[in-house]
């Protein structure tokens, strides 16, 4: 899985080669990383782009401009246009689930049984909208991503000799239980809270009663059964992770023990040193080093910690949250900042910045996957927090200086709601109510089911209620044009009243300016700032409304840009372990399904 497209990094040349194609191409496009979509009314962001761009994807379906970060374009679109797609989509590494048979010869996948994969079903459950419905997506997720990922650890462990496995950032264990269970492997979970170690240990009791209960069928009661053990510990550098590595060696318990709490105290206390001790004595435990999703620098850290630690014969890690790695300068490569890690790239001189961190983290294949009116909801909603941002520069022009974050506005709490009007509606037309209707009769009749505004949520949702709920109820009359219809050019959205249910040719109009007023009312609540009766909020939206129609195509030519960033951040590191002088093998993979886990690739590599 080296080769893509014109480019490869089966060795450091090509690797480094690959990325000065990329620092290439991104250095015209500075003003679309640099920027924050919140300031687009306020900076007048679309002016940075090409003007034939913005005049061509203005009135372009929704359905294209959701498909461009995914690099596809329109026969009749400008010839500069598709070349900035296409370029885009040619250098980002492709994110299509790689057929693991055919890559990793020998793998062997095991199907989990229903007792340790209880409670996997409800974890990372992800929920996407698409041609108008919500569909709810995560009964097979975390299971089939425990189920390949494990298999791949375990290859990878028993090729080098690897005894142990540490899981870092191992969460609640359901990695670290399958590859004790399942793949009889020595395991060591480190995560950072408490909690989840004692959910990872009384939940590896009740699999150990079901394992050993199988065994005595089997007559296998001689078989020891391993169980992950747990550490609670703050992983903050690659040197505690070494001394974590060589301690995590030691057969007496008691000093294992005393020296990992010494660590932990050391680190909670700031003094820290990175003393490590020496390996123990009477023989090495080679250690594979996972992490599924370990977040910003702690990926980094596995890394350093393989290439520094002689123990240490193998890394599988998936990374996350890019946006929380730490940057360092280009004067000074040994530093442990997160990014960049390699030579190389320090030498290019590249620094991304937060704003392209943060891009980095968007997911193509998902906003492909959305449907016309999750799309424009999501255009809609930018739309309301840049024009937010004018309402804090004009009235709260001090808050602006600690870039003020107000969260994903109602996002959670519409999901609940959403739920609610599903499970409502079913249950009444399960008892035969006359004035019942399923969500399918409903909209095969035209019909929009509602809510009551009694059942809105807690306080710090007030005013996100209403616009999700505004926008979930037109997206039950089924694939509307929202732009030309429900959307008119008075400002006003047509959904059906809060208390009843109304065909859709029988609403009642809801002021869009009142939305935006309810809207910025719960950001300032948010921030902690009071409302001031001065506020013009009906004249700052009709100031903002025409460029309003912009936003969707800003917003996705930026975010075509994503797929290449994270392809530095994974190329990066990547190159880090090519540069290295010791004898190893390193590759990255993409080993689960993008629409699912859109931080897909594993960076696998092991020592000679």
């Amino acid at each position: 899985m080296s080769a893509v497209g014109n480019y490869s990094c089966e060795t450091a040349a090509q690797t480094l080669e690959w990325i000065h194609a990329i620092i290439d191409f991104l250095k015209p496009f500075s003003f679309f990383s640099d920027a924050l979509v919140v300031n687009f009314f306020k900076d007048r962001l679309w002016e940075a782009v090409d003007k034939e761009w913005m005049d061509c994807l203005r009135n372009e379906p929704v359905e294209y401009l959701l498909q461009i970060p995914s690099g596809v374009v329109q026969d009749y679109w400008p010839a500069s246009l598709k070349k900035f797609i296409l370029t885009s989509r040619s250098l980002a590494f492709p994110r299509e689930q790689a057929d693991l048979q055919k890559v990793l010869p020998g793998l062997h996948l095991r199907s989990l049984n229903n007792v340790i994969a209880q409670g996997m079903n409800q974890k990372k459950k992800h929920e996407y909208e698409g041609s108008g419905s919500l569909i709810r997506v995560g009964a097979l997720l975390l299971w089939e991503q425990i189920e390949a990922l494990a298999a791949i650890i375990s290859s990878i462990a028993r090729s080098v000799g690897a005894g142990t496995v540490v899981d870092v950032g191992a969460g609640q264990g359901y990695l670290a239980q399958v590859l004790s269970f399942e793949y009889q492997l020595s395991v060591i979970a480190i995560d950072a809270c408490s909690h989840h170690g004692r959910i990872t240990d009384a939940r590896a009791e009740r699999i150990k009663k079901y394992y050993a209960a199988k065994m005595r069928k089997s007559r296998l009661e001689g078989t020891k059964l391993t169980m992950p053990k747990t550490v609670t510990c703050h992983i903050l550098s690659a040197d505690m992770l070494k001394v974590l590595s060589y301690s995590l060696q030691r057969k007496d318990d008691s000093k294992q023990s005393n020296l990992i709490d010494q660590v932990a105290i050391e680190h909670t206390h700031g003094t820290f040193e990175g003393k490590v001790p020496p390996p123990p004595e009477g023989g090495k435990c080679p250690l594979l080093l996972a992490g599924l999703h370990a977040c910003g620098d702690l990926s980094v850290s596995m890394l350093r910690t393989f290439v520094e630690c002689d123990e240490v014969k193998a890394v599988v890690s998936i990374g996350c949250c890019y946006n929380l790695l730490s940057e360092g300068g280009t004067e000074n490569v040994a530093s442990q900042c997160g990014f960049p890690m390699s030579k190389g790239v320090n030498d290019a001189g590249l620094l991304l910045g937060r704003s392209s961190r943060d891009l980095a983290c968007q997911s193509a294949a998902r906003w492909s996957s959305l449907g016309k009116d999750a799309g424009l909801h999501n255009f809609e909603l930018h739309a309301f927090r840049a024009a937010f941002q004018m309402v804090l520069f004009r009235y709260y022009p001090e808050i602006l200086t600690t870039s003020p974050t107000i969260g994903r506005q109602g996002k959670a709490f519409r999901r609940q709601q959403n739920q609610r009007i599903l499970e409502s509606h079913l249950q009444h037309e399960s008892t035969g109510s006359p004035n019942s209707l399923s969500r399918e009769s409903s909209m095969k009749k035209g019909n929009c089911p509602t809510m009551k505004s009694s059942e809105a949520g807690p306080d710090n949702n007030k005013g996100a209620y209403d616009i999700d709920t505004c926008i979930d109820t037109l997206e039950y009359c089924g694939p509307a044009d929202l732009v030309g219809s429900a959307w008119g050019n008075d400002g006003s959205s047509h959904v059906s009243s809060s208390n009843q249910t109304a065909e859709c040719g029988e609403v009642k109009p809801i002021d869009k300016i009142s939305l935006f007023e309810k809207f910025c009312q719960s950001g300032l609540h948010r921030l902690g700032l009071s409302c001031s009766n001065e506020i013009d909020f009906a004249g700052l939206w009709k100031e903002t409304k025409p460029f309003s129609e912009l936003i969707g195509p800003y917003w996705s030519l930026r975010a075509a840009l994503g797929p290449v960033f994270e392809t530095i951040v994974l190329l990066d590191r990547l190159l880090f372990l090519q540069e290295q002088d010791k004898f190893l093998e390193a590759y990255i993979l993409p080993i689960f399904d993008p629409v699912l886990s859109p931080r897909n690739v594993a960076l696998i590599a092991k020592k000679f």
